[in-house]
């Protein structure tokens, strides 16, 4: 059973930093990913960035510039580092993790196993 657990939501003035934390546990393969979608009201939930467990890194186009992923660990403790932060960034923010889904980020139904996620608001 592969476990997530998403941390680091807050309210930040726009132009702020705001850091998530995601770990994730019980992994069984020699492969995984583990990625961050968001959702913001009224919308989909659309894919945020990715990382697998051999150091490959994919963004969406909206945040390539301003969010950064990186990972410690097979098991997998997974920070997005967000900066430059806008009102269009908020949204309830997931953490996603899979053991087969190796073609970029994907879409919902591409990962098997969900945080509940964990809400970033931005606004002055």
């Amino acid at each position: 059973q592969v476990l997530v657990e998403e941390s680091g939501g807050a309210l930040v003035q726009p132009g702020e930093s705001l850091r998530l934390t995601c770990r994730v546990y019980g992994f069984s393969l020699d492969y995984n990913v583990i990625a961050w979608f968001r959702q913001a009201p009224g919308k989909e939930r659309e894919p945020v960035a990715s990382v697998t467990n051999r150091g490959k890194k994919t963004y969406a186009e909206s945040v390539e510039d301003r969010f950064t992923i990186d990972r410690e660990g097979f098991q997998g403790t997974v920070w997005l580092q967000m900066n430059n932060l806008r009102p269009d960034d908020t949204a309830i923010y997931y953490c996603a993790a899979d053991e087969y889904w190796a073609a970029g980020l994907g879409s919902q139904s591409d990962y098997d196993y969900w945080g509940r996620g964990t809400q970033v608001t931005v606004s002055s």
